[in-house]
């Protein structure tokens, strides 16, 4: 039986290439990594291009783009010349490389643009210092952000899934006052 004849399984591909677009990521990407995704065994490019009716250019595309991200990987399959494709089914797994893969797409580069704009504004006085203030706010905090996340996706996943299931438990440990968004 293929996967899109299940008719939940077809509402959830169809969802996540819906919720990839609102992602920032092409619909037939999302499809084919929640086609990946669902499927019990690896699947050759042809059998994509069937299953979801996508053409043969969308589905090279997705798979490129779903390995860049770490997501789905070439598996060879014995007796076969073609090459198969396997998404990550562990969600932690996934969700740290979709995360760092984005980080590294998305926020290191406009962390360096502040980096910049921050020591290039040092000192001057033709610009006015609400300007200068909020840029440096904005590094700071970008700084600040990319380096708890770094130290965060160190932690072994038995201590983030812990802590995902504190919640806001986790506040009651750490002494703070209130600093107004900053």
């Amino acid at each position: 039986m293929k996967v899109t004849e299940i008719p939940e399984a077809e509402a959830f591909i169809l969802h996540w290439g819906e919720m990839g677009s609102h992602w920032g990521v092409n619909r037939s990407v999302s499809q084919v990594h929640a086609l990946l995704y669902l499927s019990d065994r690896p699947l050759h490019a042809e059998e994509i291009c069937d299953e979801l009716g996508l053409a043969r250019s969308n589905v090279s595309n997705a798979l490129k783009e779903l390995q860049g991200y770490g997501i789905v990987r070439r598996q060879h399959v014995v007796g076969d010349r073609r090459d198969h494709f396997v998404a990550e089914t562990d969600l932690w797994d996934m969700l740290m490389k979709i995360t760092v893969e984005r980080k590294k797409r998305e926020i290191d580069p406009t962390l360096l643009v502040l980096s910049d704009l921050s020591a290039q504004l040092e000192g001057r006085k033709d610009v006015p210092a609400h300007v200068r203030e909020r840029i440096g706010r904005m590094h700071e905090f970008m700084g600040n952000l990319t380096g708890w996340f770094d130290d965060v996706r160190r932690l072994p996943k038995g201590t983030l899934v812990s802590l995902m299931k504190l919640g806001s438990k986790v506040a009651r440990f750490i002494p703070t006052r209130n600093q107004g968004g900053r």
